[in-house]
């Protein structure tokens, strides 16, 4: 399949040979663990789900039942990213003091005493609905420091069987997004910018664009989590409206 003159390979098979591979690949490389320094802890959710064209969005909605649909977000680029075995992206709502709007992984900082998973599964029940165990856990990813004063822990999920329920004062909508999009041709993205040295990276999906630091989680699950390839993310870097 070819978009914008990039070719879209077909979707994956989410089944139990991708969760085993997943796992293998997570499990037999050692990850980069950042010094917090002074910095929070934040963890996010790589929830793998299967995916179809008719399940590619969920809308959050609001107590009285209408949708927290936002006319001023664009999303219909994202409703063809959908099919075969994905993960969660959730938009957030223009109510948001911070990050309003943006694109984001579920998760959040880690609350007193809590470890890294507790954190991811909480956050995902909070944020989409779903309640998930430690045992659907498959691996981490390498911690990333984002400009905005975190180190994020990416916990990546099995999230089969469960209903999507966005909670509309976090979350507008959740997308399920192929995880074939990650392996397009055009992706990673790279651009310069005047405020740093190091490359800002994005990753295409349907025909909109996601930028780090979610784009960088994302570009490690496919290298570390589908190829088996460890290399590290570290040296992207976020566009500056992210790093607030």
């Amino acid at each position: 399949m070819e978009q914008d003159g990039s070719v879209i390979p077909s979707p994956i098979r989410y089944d139990a040979g991708l969760r085993e591979r997943i796992t293998a690949n997570l499990a037999g490389h050692r990850r980069r663990v950042v010094d917090l320094a002074g910095r929070r802890h934040a963890a996010v959710a790589l929830v793998l789900v299967d995916s179809t064209a008719d399940t590619a969005i969920v809308w959050a909605r609001h107590e009285d039942g209408s949708s927290a649909r936002d006319a001023r977000l664009p999303h219909e680029g994202l409703l063809s990213a959908a099919g075969g075995a994905a993960f969660l992206l959730c938009r957030r709502p223009l109510t948001m003091r911070r990050h309003a709007g943006q694109f984001a992984l579920p998760g959040g900082r880690l609350d007193p005493g809590e470890g890294v998973v507790e954190a991811a599964l909480r956050e995902t029940h909070e944020e989409v609905g779903i309640d998930l165990g430690p045992e659907r856990v498959l691996g981490f990813l390498d911690d990333y420091e984002t400009r905005s004063g975190f180190v994020m822990t990416p916990v990546v999920v099995w999230g089969s069987g469960q209903e999507v329920r966005p909670d509309p004062s976090e979350v507008m909508a959740v997308f399920r997004v192929g995880l074939h999009q990650l392996q397009r041709t055009d992706s990673p993205r790279f651009e310069s910018i005047p405020e740093s040295d190091r490359p800002v990276v994005s990753v295409p999906l349907g025909s909109m664009e996601v930028h780090a630091p979610t784009a960088a989680v994302l570009v490690q699950l496919n290298w570390w989590g589908l190829l088996g390839r460890p290399d590290p993310v570290n040296d992207f870097d976020q566009p500056v409206f992210a790093w607030r």
